[in-house]
């Protein structure tokens, strides 16, 4: 079992930045693809930013490169998610993932039915 806390969500206005964090405990030695997902309100929930944390391979949408970087602490267990120039299209539940190792490089972190574990999730809401 892993078990994901996110944590860094908040209110923000347009051009403002965040930083979210995930501490992972369990065995997280599985779970190689971590990965941010969001859900803005009737909306499907997708892949935004997703890393390898065996080589530290990183993988981006479209719609968040250049903006958002996704980082790992291995001595604390904890992904990160730093945003910036936040757009109120940003404005969604942000989630923490953990996959298989597989899911990275295959390009099958976009999506929601490739993850094995989940957080509770944090929001985010930018105001234009």
């Amino acid at each position: 079992q892993v078990q994901l806390v996110e944590s860094g969500g908040g209110s923000v206005q347009a051009g403002g930045s965040l930083r979210l964090s995930c501490a992972a405990t369990g065995y997280t030695n599985s779970m190689i693809c971590m990965a941010w997902f969001r859900q803005a309100p009737g909306k499907e929930r997708y892949g935004v930013a997703a890393i390898d944390t065996r080589g530290g391979s990183t993988y981006y949408a479209d719609s968040v490169k250049g903006r958002f970087t996704i980082s790992q602490d291995n001595a604390k267990n904890t992904l990160y998610l730093q945003m910036i120039s936040l757009k109120p299209e940003d404005t969604a539940m942000y989630y923490c993932a953990a996959s298989e190792p597989w899911v990275c490089s295959s390009g099958y972190w976009l999506s929601q039915t490739s993850v094995t574990y989940w957080g509770q999730g944090t929001q985010v809401t930018v105001s234009s």
